[in-house]
């Protein structure tokens, strides 16, 4: 990184270095056709239960980073999703919705990229954890608004509860606090470029699983 983008606060540089692949992710067309009202429950029952297996990854090695100088200020018990996914899928598939549930492909490897980066590389998971999180406290509530309107949830209730942060009263104020962490990063520069280029391969995954679905799910068929 040259003298500016060292100049550059952390939180900036790592969502303009990301804003192409966010954008594509945001406008896929499963995503498009899921928001506009195209695709019935189905569509987002298993959409549901994709995220389920990412969030695993990223939950189940957190405990680990805990104490890492590094991943260890991000993890914070108020953000942590597994839970509320398993509530949301009990909900939609019933008690029994774990019984023969498989990732896709897709899925299986942003999965297994997420675990490998807890396991082997703070930094790495770092980029992981934000591009999900910052995104439920964002683009997330746009999804949970256009599921109650389109299937009937009760608002912020089952089926939904992943969208909800019951223990964040003041979302801009967590996500400026977020960002915070992100400008103290404890990295170095050339660290803080890897960290960017993860984010971008995060995106990059997280596009293929909407793929991966708008593929199981094509309109008129």
């Amino acid at each position: 990184m040259d003298a500016t983008a060292t100049a550059t606060p952390f939180s900036t540089l790592i969502r303009t270095a990301s804003h192409e692949q966010h954008t594509e992710a945001e406008t896929s067309t499963f995503m498009g056709d899921l928001l506009g009202g195209r695709l019935g429950v189905e569509a987002y029952t298993r959409y549901t239960e994709q995220l389920w297996f990412v969030y695993r990854a990223l939950e189940e090695g957190a405990e680990a980073l805990r104490g890492d100088p590094v991943a260890g200020p991000f993890i914070r018990a108020e953000l942590m999703r597994s839970a509320e996914l398993e509530r949301d899928l009990a909900h939609l598939r019933g008690a029994g919705w774990r019984a023969g549930l498989e990732p896709l492909p897709a899925t299986a490897a942003y999965a297994a990229r997420v675990a490998e980066c807890a396991r082997t590389w703070p930094g790495g998971y770092v980029a992981h954890h934000y591009t999900r999180y910052l995104g439920d406290l964002s683009g997330g509530q746009i999804i949970r608004d256009k599921a109650e309107k389109t299937w009937g949830f009760e608002r912020k209730g089952d089926g939904v509860r992943f969208y909800v942060f019951e223990r964040i009263a003041n979302p801009a104020a967590f996500k400026r606090s977020y960002r915070e962490l992100l400008d103290a990063v404890d990295a170095d520069d050339l660290e803080k470029r890897r960290i960017v280029e993860e984010c971008k391969r995060a995106f990059a995954l997280n596009t293929a699983v909407f793929h991966a679905l708008g593929a199981a799910f094509p309109l008129g068929a």
